[in-house]
């Protein structure tokens, strides 16, 4: 069966940008209403793929991905519908499958639960795949900076320039003023040994304590 061609769309149509890779207009219409009853505030679509089902008569799936959450539409043959959505942090793997004509998009999310969406359009199903690897690893880089600031509290508070917590101790408790050069000092060099800190950051506060004896 050849795919129908799709009527143009008014680009100032707000659904407009999500049809550029052959979405259905009426399917990706019908899913922007309802995003605008579901995202929070401060959250924004980045995507919508249509699934293209073998059988014309069939609803298709739809899959959303925002900034923050990935969402799957699954409808029934009954006419109801089940959605689902996810934060970026519960996705643990996504695999793209492409065969001859259409691809299918799996993720894997850390609760033991699989998505799968098949039959979607080729370019879409790598847009998604694109746009999940890239939160993926925003992911993984929001977690690497709050342990590296953990880190640095077990290490004894010491933080770099302009940070309000320089000035004290374990704890919270402001260091003894004879004391906190030394152990300043102490705590700056553990925190570039271990890579928390540039050397460039350990000179540029070990200036600015010497600068106080």
């Amino acid at each position: 069966m050849t795919d129908q061609p799709q009527p143009s769309i008014d680009p100032t149509n707000p659904i407009a940008r999500f049809i550029t890779e052959d979405q259905d207009p009426e399917q990706v219409a019908r899913i922007y209403e309802k995003l605008s009853q579901l995202l929070t505030r401060g959250e924004e679509a980045l995507y919508i793929a249509v699934q293209k089902p073998i059988m014309i008569d069939l609803t298709p799936e739809i899959i959303v991905l925002t900034n923050r959450r990935f969402m799957h539409y699954k409808p029934d043959m009954f006419g109801r519908a089940q959605f689902t959505d996810y934060i970026w942090r519960d996705m643990r793997t996504v695999e793209l499958e492409e065969n001859v004509f259409r691809s299918t998009l799996t993720i894997h999310v850390t609760n033991g639960e699989t998505i799968q969406v098949d039959n979607l359009v080729k370019e879409q199903a790598r847009r998604l795949y694109s746009i999940a690897q890239q939160m993926e690893e925003n992911v993984r880089e929001e977690m690497r900076l709050r342990q590296m600031e953990e880190k640095r509290a077990e290490a004894g508070g010491v933080y770099l320039p302009g940070s309000p917590l320089s000035a004290y101790g374990p704890g919270g408790t402001t260091a003894a003023p004879a004391d906190e050069p030394v152990q300043a000092l102490s705590k700056l060099k553990q925190l570039m040994e271990a890579g928390l800190i540039t050397p460039a950051e350990f000179e540029e506060k070990k200036k600015e304590i010497l600068s106080r004896l």
